[in-house]
């Protein structure tokens, strides 16, 4: 064995039991494989999308975390109580997203686009990274990876609620 692999060892040990640790102490509620979240419906300029609405703290930590790729009409559109700037990670997810942060009048504050998951131990014990808007948002959408560009979301898109 080589002196690198033989230094990665306890590195890839303590990845797993810090990632371990982490889930331990998740609240029940957002490990559970099947979670249901209300239904809610959204445009986004001029496509339809059904949304999972994550408007509670227990809700908004889950998130899609362990759910399978959505179809490109689906999202999860996180609310929160009051503007602000909310971050977003990517811990146990199972494919790439797009992010749409949007304020109070559905305005869009921000974009960030093909976003990764985080699932290895290595990367969850160095800390899955944080997105955070450039500005205060009420609303995110996470979507499919692809759906900005397919849409052609843009800095000028606005999205309207048609229920929630």
């Amino acid at each position: 064995m080589t002196t690198k692999a033989q230094a990665l060892i306890p590195i890839f040990i303590a990845a797993v039991i810090i990632g371990s640790i982490g889930l331990l102490t998740l609240p029940s509620e957002i490990k559970l494989e099947q979670v249901k979240f209300p239904k809610g419906m959204i445009k986004v300029d001029e496509t339809i999308l059904e949304v999972q609405i994550a408007d509670t703290e227990p809700t908004r930590v889950r998130g899609l975390m362990f759910q399978d790729q959505l179809p490109l009409d689906q999202g999860m559109l996180f609310v929160f109580p009051e503007q602000g700037l909310y971050s977003l990670w990517m811990l146990n997810m199972q494919f790439e997203l797009d992010m749409i942060w949007f304020d109070n009048d559905g305005k869009v504050v921000h974009i960030k686009t093909n976003v990764p998951p985080c699932v290895i131990p290595v990367e969850i014990a160095a800390g899955c990274p944080s997105f955070v808007p450039d500005g205060e948002a009420t609303y995110i959408l996470e979507v499919t990876s692809g759906f900005v560009e397919q849409n052609n979301i843009t800095k000028d898109s606005i999205m309207e609620i048609i229920s929630i």
